[in-house]
């Protein structure tokens, strides 16, 4: 097990207290960040993660393919996995190289964390000191070692908030797996108090900031071609297998497409596509590569690429989109939009999220609970359960 590095600190981004002392100028002047709560509440940011350095990519992607939550590959899993993460292992550490030598998700991820948590500690003091985490999937801080620290911190409630603003049985969903097997391991007598926020596809925040980096995108397009440019949203594709089984999560992405468009007052056409699909096994389309490809084809050379699913920028951002995708057609036409990243509005709009939630009565969201139609998983009942009740089933 890797020993787990404190949170860094990092520089939160220039305009982001300018902009946070602006929004929080509705705080009453008495309010503290001493909290009745003397252990506070820690808010752990779950994700995938990413490798932040070359060496870290094998690792990474054995831990990925290991995962029958996110790439089901059958009976066979447990062999299937290490043999297509050894062969991918090459090329993706060219991909890293080519990005500058690893993911900046984690750095990203901390930012955020530590943002929100700022802003909560002056906006909802009864919970403060809110203590920051970030537990990855497959890289460092990989969720064991988060998990393990946090019992050392002494934390005593917690809120997993999910980094995938549209939930997924394999993203979110394998996430809250991992921390309700990590719970039962290390904390069976439920010292840590757990929430969870499961979703927030179609929160004014995340559709404000996503809409605002679309408009500032659009508007480097010469005004004579503005209203022509079609509008491309990729989200990370599913297998067809997971779909039909009833996942939420292509409902939830277009949920999120169709609110950015109504803030965007539908000046123009678009299109949801998907990406990075791996392997011969049926996938969620059309492909965002393919569907460029054709439209080229047809004559629509302005096209702009909108990262819908990510809160920060990463390998499907920065390689596929960036350089696979726009720089190989070399239409001066087809762009992206900005990732959230360090977006002051958007590390704003985590805290009123979290906010919310901790004022709230619910552990998790009513859809949480509703498993997928075609779901015949124990494990998915038995950490559903856990997250609604705080509670190991005897």
């Amino acid at each position: 097990m890797a020993s787990l590095r404190p949170l860094r600190t990092h520089p939160l981004p220039k305009t982001f207290f300018t902009a946070s002392a602006r929004s929080l100028a509705t705080v009453s002047p008495t309010s503290s960040s001493t909290s009745k709560n003397d252990t506070g509440t820690a808010i752990v940011l779950l994700n995938m993660g990413g490798p932040s350095t070359i060496p870290e990519v094998s690792t990474f992607l054995s831990r990925l393919f290991a995962d029958a939550d996110l790439i089901p590959l059958g009976p066979l899993q447990k062999y299937l996995g290490p043999l297509i993460a050894r062969r991918r292992t090459p090329k993706i550490e060219a991909q890293y190289t080519v990005i500058g030598g690893g993911s900046p998700i984690r750095r990203w991820s901390e930012i955020q964390a530590q943002g929100a948590c700022k802003i909560l500690d002056l906006s909802h003091p009864a919970t403060a000191p809110h203590k920051p985490y970030v537990a990855f999937r497959y890289a460092d801080p990989i969720t064991e070692d988060t998990f393990l620290a946090m019992k050392r911190d002494g934390v005593r409630r917690a809120v997993a908030f999910t980094q995938y603003p549209q939930y997924s049985c394999s993203t979110t969903g394998s996430s809250l797996n991992e921390l309700w097997r990590l719970a039962k391991k290390y904390d069976p007598e439920g010292q840590i108090e757990w929430s969870v926020i499961d979703r927030w596809p179609t929160h004014p925040g995340l559709v404000s900031v996503v809409a605002r980096h679309v408009e500032e995108k659009l508007a480097t397009y010469p005004a004579d071609r503005r209203d022509n440019v079609v509008l491309l949203f990729s989200a990370h594709s599913l297998p067809m297998s997971v779909v039909n089984r009833g996942d939420p999560y292509p409902a939830e992405v277009a949920a999120t497409v169709h609110a950015v468009m109504e803030k965007l007052g539908f000046k123009n056409a678009h299109r949801l596509v998907w990406q990075s699909q791996v392997g011969p096994s049926p996938w969620l389309g059309a492909q965002t590569s393919n569907t460029v490809e054709s439209y080229v084809k047809k004559g629509q050379t302005d096209l702009l690429l909108i990262p819908i699913a990510f809160t920060s920028d990463h390998i499907e951002t920065l390689h596929e989109l960036d350089l696979e995708i726009i720089e190989e057609t070399g239409q001066e036409g087809i762009k992206r939009a900005e990732s959230l990243n360090g977006d002051p509005e958007f590390i704003q709009a985590l805290a009123d999220i979290a906010k919310s939630h901790l004022e709230g009565t619910q552990r998790s969201s009513k859809q949480m609970a509703l498993r997928c139609p075609m779901c015949v998983s124990a494990r998915c009942e038995a950490q559903k359960n856990f997250f609604a009740t705080g509670k190991h089933p005897e």
